[in-house]
């Protein structure tokens, strides 16, 4: 890249950021799943309960409690089991009535969760056995002894449990399922769906920063998002060339509050496309006297307020914050006091209704530092150095792709693991590099500067 640089090929002062799906080694039809795993984990606590139980009244009908001085089994909280369970009865109602079913994908605390307290339990009986000469017997036509029972039953609930906790701790909190073949391989929607059905198949998420038609890093990840590949990328950056990146432009995938603030805390200009741009230029967003950019902004004695399109005033409320992944938004609450004989209620308010909720009032919830991000990034993009980074982001990074993908048939990867799959890529990226480097030296191909004015005829 330094030697590209001392030619004025590239200058390492913008990067131009898109991401693709290609299909991972692995087979296609060895999934394991968050939600099945929550489901069968629910059934398994259940079954866990009732040994827990029937250990308990064991001890207490024969005396071995007081004789061998052993305490009675408390079951394990699992934190969000409970929601769970709300979801596996939601989806049998559900099934009855041939409705759609709720994703179960709730996040549970399964470190609480430990195979040994079952253990102990077993240890227990076996000093019991042993201490009463009761023998363990094993073959047909032989009958278990009660404590036998137990001890087995508790035997096949912990393998069980460990099992589950095993397929937990591969998946991690960031994804929702794996791949049996390879564990780091996440299940994504491709658009090569040979069976016509939206069928997910084992995939890495793949991520290109070009310039000049150069790829200047590459990053695989297994998140089936774009949302948290883009600091990576941009860090990647800094610890290879320093504080050099002044511009990045990519698309929406990219645009979060966390992105938008990273690259305002370190000084680089955003060029990233908002979700909603296309749903701006619409007469139904401009027209949307519901939302808080359609209303007046004022301010009196250092307070904050907006008027609606009834004139009345909307106050801060309250300021609320919620943290997720290590990230904190602050939320600031506005409201009404008092909607009533109001005439635009049904187009003003959510999903309004007056038989319901006739005393409903307006409130409405702005993440205003987020607002203000999202602003100066659509300011960037609609001026003229951003329509024309734009057209380059477009042409240069998903150009790489559609050759990648369709001309040279690169649409599954040769190894396995996240780390291989990494290494492969970039030994394709920097083959790419070299011929781009021949073409420029060849005068194949120049430095894209916008679309060149036809000349009339």
């Amino acid at each position: 890249m330094r030697r590209l640089e001392k030619e004025g090929l590239i200058t390492l002062k913008e990067l131009y950021i898109d991401g693709t799906k290609l299909e991972a080694n692995a087979n296609r039809y060895t999934f394991v799943w968050r939600g099945s795993l929550n489901y069968h984990l629910a059934g398994l606590l259940d079954a866990i309960d009732a040994l827990y139980v029937k250990y308990n009244a064991f001890l207490l009908e024969n005396g071995y409690g007081t004789k061998y001085n052993l305490g009675d089994a408390h079951m394990f909280v699992i934190e969000g089991m409970d929601k769970v369970r709300k979801v596996i009865e939601e989806n049998r109602k559900r099934k009855l009535t041939k409705h759609k079913k709720i994703s179960n994908n709730t996040i549970i605390e399964i470190d609480h969760c430990s195979p040994l307290e079952i253990l102990k339990l077993q240890k227990n009986l076996m000093r019991i056995a042993q201490g009463e000469g009761i023998g363990f017997v094993f073959g047909k036509g032989k009958h278990k002894p009660e404590i036998q029972k137990l001890y087995e039953e508790l035997e096949e609930c912990g393998s069980r449990l460990m099992e589950y906790k095993e397929c937990f701790e591969i998946m991690g909190k960031d994804r929702n399922s794996y791949s049996k073949t390879d564990l780091e391989a996440t299940f994504m929607r491709m658009k090569e769906d040979h069976m016509l059905n939206g069928q997910l198949k084992p995939a890495y998420n793949v991520q290109i920063a070009v310039e000049n038609y150069f790829i200047i890093h590459g990053y695989v990840s297994n998140d089936r998002t774009d949302y948290s590949t883009l600091i990576p990328v941009l860090k990647k950056h800094r610890d290879a060339f320093g504080d050099t990146l002044e511009a990045v432009t990519a698309d929406s995938g990219y645009c979060s509050e966390k992105n938008l603030l990273y690259l305002k805390e370190n000084g680089i200009r955003s060029y990233i496309k908002l979700q909603d741009h296309e749903k701006r230029k619409t007469r139904a967003y401009k027209e949307n006297i519901g939302k808080y950019y359609n209303m007046t902004y004022a301010v009196f004695e250092d307070e904050h307020y907006y008027i609606c399109h009834d004139g009345r005033e909307l106050r801060h409320i309250r300021t609320e914050s919620k943290e997720q992944d290590g990230y904190t938004q602050t939320v600031e609450v506005y409201g009404c006091a008092d909607c009533s004989g109001c005439e635009h209620k049904s187009k003003c308010l959510y999903k309004y209704n007056a038989e319901k909720n006739p005393d409903r009032n307006k409130i409405m919830k702005i993440n205003e530092r987020w607002e203000e991000l999202r602003e100066a990034s659509n300011a960037n993009i609609q001026s003229e150095e951003g329509i024309l980074k734009r057209q380059i982001r477009s042409i240069q990074t998903e150009g790489h792709f559609g050759d990648i993908k369709e001309n040279e048939d690169f649409r599954r990867f040769n190894y396995r693991t996240e780390d291989k799959v990494y290494k492969e890529f970039m030994l394709y990226a920097i083959g790419r590099n070299i011929m781009k480097y021949h073409r420029f030296l060849h005068h194949e191909i120049e430095k894209y500067e916008g679309k060149k004015e036809q000349k009339a005829a």
